[in-house]
C-alpha cells in the first residue's frame, strides 16, 4: 500500500462515524500519549526500568503502528497530503545531509 491507501483507509473508517476527526488540538494529545506508550515498551526492553514481572510483554510494532495512525488522523483532518510531504522531506535529508556520515563502501 502507498501512503495515499493508508491516507484513503483511515478516512474511510473514520468517516463511518458522527463524530467524525478529533480536533487538532485533541489528536496531538493521543499522539503523544501514544508516543509515550512506544517509549514505556523501549524503556522496559531497552532502558533502564525492567517491568514488573506481572506485565504482560508489549508490542513494539503495534505500538509505531498507532502513531502512524494519529499521524493519518491528523493529516486527514488538514488536508496534508503524506505522501508528497514524505517526498519532500527525504529531499530535503538528501541534499542537506549526503555528506553528514561516513558512507559505507561497496563490497
Amino acid at each position: 500500500m502507498d501512503i495515499k491507501d493508508w491516507q484513503k483507509e483511515v478516512d474511510n473508517w473514520i468517516s463511518q462515524f458522527e463524530e467524525g476527526y478529533w480536533q487538532p488540538s485533541s489528536m496531538m494529545l493521543r499522539l503523544i500519549e501514544e508516543v509515550g506508550e512506544l517509549a514505556r515498551e523501549v524503556n522496559h526492553r531497552y532502558g533502564e526500568k525492567p517491568k514488573k514481572p506481572s506485565e504482560q510483554e508489549g508490542d513494539l510494532a503495534l505500538e509505531m503502528a498507532d502513531i502512524l495512525f494519529i499521524i493519518i488522523c491528523m493529516a486527514n483532518s488538514l488536508q496534508i497530503d503524506l505522501e508528497k510531504s514524505f517526498e519532500g522531506m527525504m529531499e530535503k535529508y538528501r541534499l542537506r545531509d549526503s555528506n553528514r556520515w561516513t558512507r559505507k563502501q561497496p563490497e
